[in-house]
């Protein structure tokens, strides 16, 4: 298969002490500038400039990449230094467009991560060898879809589920096929027809079909992440950062939300302290509350909030009165109705 070649020829040049990443045969040329393109890696870690990869970040480099050698490689150190160098992450199967593109690298907007950066969609670089443009699979995108319900789910290369594809995460969309008592026959970007648990799933016929969420089911959601480490510009089962949390747990409850909490704390609907609700986002800003918008929880009731807070720690459960918060408290927003 296409994609186990790719693994193995990362293998043999990492072995081989040759390693130059991006790994792949395609380049940025041939992307066309203006062109839709759609992931075709697990997630794209989306960077603020081409060719700031560092030795460790190979493994997010690639094509198939393998996020949690990523991730658990990673020092404290390590993850200190993705800090101003990340934008976000775009899943397996999003819509991006092709802004620039530069050597091995591309400049892309991703449509469903809305920001006041561009109309498109959030801007940033990635390897060019992660895009795929398949006309098979964007013919099939008017199809219902399986949105990914478990923290990460496999994809099989057949429906008895023996042999693992690819891992992906929580919040991937891919075109349904098929739809079968215990499994599902799903599109790819760039490799045909693949298979998912339907237990991993929810199947639905339009993005308006997904129910409308109570503020107890986006708790619900951000439950299932517990103990999850937090990854600077993360939005997948892999790692979080702390707008990328509430923006993913959203969108996965079919609301769409800006992706950067300082312009997350400007939508939606204010609410005052003493009338939060399960499911309010709640932000802290700089300068006692009252300077710029860096840190967004989701308020889970008793004064408590669920929330992926930096780079030493992992999605867990504080008081937004806790040390380092509860004086930079900046107000609350709701998004649910």
């Amino acid at each position: 298969m296409k994609k186990c070649f790719k693994f193995l020829l990362a293998v043999v040049v990492v072995l081989s002490g040759l390693y130059l990443f991006p790994t792949g045969s395609a380049s940025a040329e041939g992307k066309e500038v203006g062109g839709t393109y759609y992931i075709d890696v697990t997630a794209a870690t989306i960077w603020t400039a081409p060719n700031l990869l560092r030795e460790v970040d190979k493994y997010s480099a690639t094509n198939p990449v393998d996020l949690r050698k990523w991730t658990t490689s990673m020092t404290y150190q390590d993850k200190l230094g993705l800090v101003g160098k990340l934008e976000t992450q775009a899943l397996y199967g999003a819509k991006v467009t092709v802004l620039e593109n530069n050597g091995d690298w591309v400049k892309v907007a991703v449509h469903t991560h809305p920001t006041p950066k561009s109309e498109v969609g959030y801007p940033g670089w990635m390897p060019a060898v992660q895009l795929a443009k398949d006309k098979s699979f964007e013919n099939q995108l008017h199809r219902p879809f399986a949105l990914v319900t478990s923290p990460t789910a496999w994809l099989y290369d057949e429906k008895r589920a023996e042999n693992e594809f690819l891992e992906l995460s929580f919040n991937t969309r891919l075109p349904v096929m098929q739809e079968f008592e215990n499994e599902v026959l799903v599109a790819t970007p760039s490799d045909g027809k693949k298979w998912l648990k339907k237990s991993d799933v929810a199947i639905y016929n339009h993005e308006q079909d997904i129910p409308s969420p109570t503020g107890n089911d986006i708790v619900e959601t951000g439950m299932k992440f517990l103990n999850l480490p937090y990854l600077w510009a993360g939005t997948s089962g892999f790692g979080f950062d702390c707008s990328g949390f509430t923006h993913t747990i959203y969108h996965a409850n079919g609301i769409v939300i800006p992706r950067d909490s300082s312009v997350q704390a400007t939508h939606g609907t204010s609410v005052e302290r003493k009338d939060l609700q399960p499911g309010d986002l709640v932000f802290f800003a700089y300068q006692e509350g009252k300077g710029r918008v860096h840190h967004v929880g989701v308020y889970i009731g008793d004064g408590k909030m669920l929330h992926s807070p930096n780079s030493s720690t992992h999605v867990r459960i504080d008081d937004i009165e806790a040390a380092g918060y509860g004086k930079e408290y900046a107000g609350a927003r709701r998004y649910v109705k």
